[in-house]
């Protein structure tokens, strides 16, 4: 049985994705940056994969990730 991943996840997951920036997440969701970077991680673990790659300038997405985020944008909109 497949479960979802955690609604608040997906649009933190969403929201740095769209921004490029998991500072500019947690400024648009009104969160901590750290919470955007938990609930990546969560979303991460949830699905098995890595949709970032941490980088010393931020974070980018993976090619999984940026699959996801057409996916996960359209479903949002």
């Amino acid at each position: 049985q497949r479960t979802l991943p955690p609604l608040n996840a997906v649009r933190a997951f969403e929201a740095a994705a769209r921004l490029g920036s998991f500072v500019a997440a947690s400024q648009e969701l009104h969160v901590t940056q750290p919470a955007i970077g938990r609930h990546v991680k969560v979303l991460e673990d949830n699905l098995g994969t890595s949709l970032f790659a941490r980088t010393p300038r931020g974070v980018v997405l993976t090619t999984t990730g940026q699959q996801y985020y057409e996916q996960v944008s359209a479903a949002l909109q």
